[in-house]
């Protein structure tokens, strides 16, 4: 292992809005299970775990008093991760999305433009945009950008200039979702030149969703940055079967590491990337 290689982060998106039982019985629906699944994914090697919460039907929910509960759960059996709530848009309206902001997580995710989703347009106008980064900043919650097209980079790199971001910033380039960016590796590559250019201080991940999870996984790694794999975004090891669990979707991602000779990021060299205080 080549002890200067930057650690990698790995994040656990541990169960997201959509999939179900029936997509995969290894999915966290409750607070239990999902404070279980993610102790499994902490221990194999994910410092972040980034949170959905789910109403008893799977549905999605944006309740503060459940991210609340999950939130206690994380810190009481994996203390020391990062704990990342999801702001985003199948889970509510408007400035439901930040209802939970005021519990103060380590980070909660933050989309800066619209996009194309499977069957619908993921909406974020930007009074809504600049809604929810003042309130991350008020309450002193990094955001982790969540970058659908290259503009919303940029937008995040306008925002970050003009004070309604503090940096250094934290992107995840998100590819893969139908409709919006692919999994394409010359626009990957531009992506990770853009932040280089543009925003040297801040680090950067990337996640595929679908059969791209592997792929991005690995191309992450192997660039310098972080990546983020679990269940919210992907509930396969491959074509013929399911993954058992996410810790088995964090350990493939661990492995990619040891290939590319990237130590895996504790929960302390992530924070200390990421500027994050011990908690």
């Amino acid at each position: 292992m080549a002890s200067s290689a930057k650690p990698c982060i790995i994040c656990v998106a541990i169960t997201g809005s959509l999939p179900r039982k029936e997509n995969n019985p290894a999915v966290p629906i409750s607070i239990a299970e999902q404070v279980e699944s993610t102790q499994q994914a902490f221990e194999a090697g994910a410092s972040i775990a980034h949170c959905h919460v789910r109403n008893d039907d799977q549905t999605p929910s944006s309740d503060p008093e459940k991210f609340a509960r999950l939130m206690e759960g994380l810190k009481k059996h994996c203390p020391g991760m990062i704990v990342q709530l999801s702001t985003g848009g199948r889970s509510g309206a408007g400035r439901e999305r930040g209802g939970m902001l005021p519990l103060r997580p380590d980070m909660a995710s933050l989309s800066v433009g619209s996009n194309n989703f499977p069957t619908r347009v993921y909406e974020n106008p930007p009074e809504l945009v600049d809604w929810l980064a003042a309130e991350m900043l008020r309450h002193d919650v990094k955001p982790e950008i969540e970058a659908f097209d290259l503009s919303h980079i940029l937008q995040a790199l306008a925002m970050q200039r003009d004070g309604r971001l503090a940096g250094p910033l934290y992107v995840q380039f998100v590819m893969g979702v139908k409709n919006a960016m692919p999994a394409d590796r010359a626009v990957f590559d531009f992506y990770v030149e853009t932040m280089k250019t543009r925003a040297p201080d801040a680090e950067w991940c990337a996640v595929g969703i679908g059969a791209a999870q592997l792929q991005l996984n690995e191309w992450a790694i192997a660039a310098g940055g972080h990546t983020r794999t679990g269940m919210e975004d992907n509930v396969r090891l491959d074509r013929d079967r399911l993954a058992p669990s996410n810790a088995a979707l964090v350990q493939r991602a661990a492995e990619l590491c040891e290939k590319y000779e990237r130590p895996v990021a504790d929960w302390r060299q992530a924070r200390a990337l990421l500027g994050l205080a011990e908690g």
